[in-house]
């Protein structure tokens, strides 16, 4: 089988999205900005290849070792060198790579800059390289927000608007990304075919230090570091269903300039995780808080907070989205909202990835 690269391989979504591919016999290519993190992804890889994650190690390999069908390369979202390397001799590229901190930064263009200009890096090389298909990670971000609030469920034909009351640098930074990825296909393509997938809170297990942003929330809440529950809804999706709509959208005719919404069942408020976790996790869940906090204290906490201040513009906001065009155009069946936060939960526990605050 050709080549693939996944760009931003030490990331969560990145680090699944190659075990999938490994495991369905491909040869993968990653990006990283240093080679040395090559042993901490091969690493997160043998974690994934072994039971409770998956079933069976990577095919065709012993011990989850993908061994030379794994190759790594450097390239940064913010230079043009090595980028034209990394997509040389590749049928598709799956572009992951993008920056999501846990706090805002002082200077918007802090994420905005390497998410667009990144992007625009990634599909100027493929296309010059004869590249088939770049599939895109965007975000439910670059979908529902800056917008006036509605009943009905965001779909892929919603956009968010950028200049929009309340839109966080992170999500102008992913809309700005995707919506410059598509006006480059459409100007400058030359045949170059683009996906993307949006996907929702990504959660699932994690296979080492590295995952994204939004575990963040399962970790506090197991370790006990909050009070209490901000009144917040977001949707969630696992990480292993993410992955899967990467391939399905790389190779599937119907991906064909396309947007998927990644998401699993209905949005869902923190309470419901909260409650979630005490119900499947019993006494590791000791610490996990219950007590919803008025929209007034958790804008006390976000003076001293950073992470706090990113979800102010969501307090109380309800939303929906729907997974409908995935599971029709591509036969995506994602798992449950509940066995991703518990399967969260159980990996970083497994991890010893908790504090321990007896």
């Amino acid at each position: 089988m050709s080549t693939v690269l996944v760009t931003g391989g030490s990331g969560f979504i990145a680090s699944h999205t190659i075990l999938q591919l490994l495991r369905a016999g491909r040869q993968v290519r990653t990006t990283v900005r240093s080679l040395s993190r090559e042993g901490d992804v091969r690493a997160m890889l043998k974690v994934g290849g072994s039971p409770p994650h998956e079933r069976g190690p990577v095919r065709g390999d012993s011990d989850s070792e993908p061994g030379e069908r794994l190759t790594f390369v450097t390239a940064d979202l913010m230079s043009d060198g090595g980028w034209p390397a990394a997509v040389s001799g590749c049928e598709y590229v799956l572009h992951i790579a993008s920056p999501f901190p846990a706090s805002v930064p002082k200077d918007e263009n802090e994420l905005i800059v390497p998410a667009r200009d990144g992007a625009l890096r990634v599909l100027r090389a493929a296309r010059d390289a004869g590249v088939k298909r770049v599939v895109m990670t965007s975000s439910f971000a670059a979908v529902g927000y800056g917008q006036a609030q509605q009943d009905v469920a965001f779909t892929e034909k919603d956009w968010t608007n950028p200049n929009g009351a309340d839109v966080m640098p992170y999500t102008k930074s992913k809309t700005l990304a995707e919506r410059a990825a598509w006006d480059f296909i459409a100007r400058e393509g030359a045949g170059l075919e683009l996906a993307v997938v949006n996907p929702v809170g990504v959660f699932g297990p994690v296979l080492g230090p590295d995952y994204a942003t939004s575990i963040l929330l399962v970790q506090r809440m197991l370790d006990g570091a909050l009070p209490g529950l901000p009144r917040m809804c977001f949707g969630v999706v696992d990480v292993r269903d993410v992955a899967d709509l990467h391939l399905r959208a790389m190779t599937n005719p119907a991906a064909k300039e396309q947007r998927f919404l990644a998401v699993a069942g209905d949005f869902m408020w923190i309470v419901e995780i909260a409650k979630v976790l005490k119900a499947r996790l019993g006494d590791a869940a000791k610490r996990v808080p219950t007590r919803q906090l008025p929209n007034w204290l958790v804008k006390l906490a976000a003076l001293r907070d950073p992470a706090v201040k990113q979800i102010l513009p969501e307090l109380g906001k309800w939303k929906n989205a729907s997974s409908e065009k995935a599971q029709r155009l591509l036969g995506w069946s994602p798992r449950s909202r509940e066995d991703s936060v518990v399967a969260t939960a159980e990996s970083m526990i497994r991890l010893g990835l908790v504090k321990s605050r007896d």
